[in-house]
């Protein structure tokens, strides 16, 4: 069975990740989305516990797609679970730069693991959860950014919060 892994911080999950992750689904017999700790964020929008209940909500329906979280080296989670294959999705040139690096020190820690990468399709190449949190914050409209499933849930958290 060819199995993969999408990490991510998902804060919050963008029609972005959604289409890496429908794209990547029909690749694999089985994808995991893994809600990562990212060290350079330390405090996020959202708990690592909510970005996985909202990843489920928006992934229920592609039955090969379920959702973990990863405390530390991502090399040490695949190691873990018996999974060889990483996806990542690329909006431009700038995240090409980070991700290979990044590729590159896990290919190290991990010599069997190998990274796919996914072009964004090109209506998302501008889209963040970055962006998101800004329009939102701004009181813009979101629908267009965010999966429906979990919509309200992000504006209610960014304009509610003090």
């Amino acid at each position: 069975m060819s199995q993969a892994v999408y990490p991510g911080s998902f804060d919050p999950v963008t029609r972005g990740h959604m289409d890496i992750i429908s794209r990547a689904a029909k690749l694999f017999d089985h994808l995991t989305v893994v809600v990562a700790h990212n060290l350079s964020k330390p405090t996020g929008l959202f708990t690592v516990e909510e970005r996985v209940q909202m990843l489920r909500r928006c992934t229920e329906k592609l039955p090969n797609v379920s959702v973990d979280v990863c405390d530390g080296l991502l090399a040490d989670y695949l190691r873990k679970v018996g999974v060889n294959v990483v996806v990542k999705g690329l909006r431009a040139m700038s995240d090409f730069e980070q991700e290979f690096q990044q590729a590159l020190t896990n290919k190290q820690l991990y010599p069997e693991m190998e990274t796919l990468f996914i072009s964004s399709a090109v209506e998302y190449t501008y889209l963040s959860s970055s962006i998101v949190k800004q329009v939102c914050s701004l009181r813009g409209d979101i629908t267009d950014f965010v999966p429906p499933e979990v919509k309200d849930e992000i504006v209610n958290r960014i304009q509610n919060r003090a």
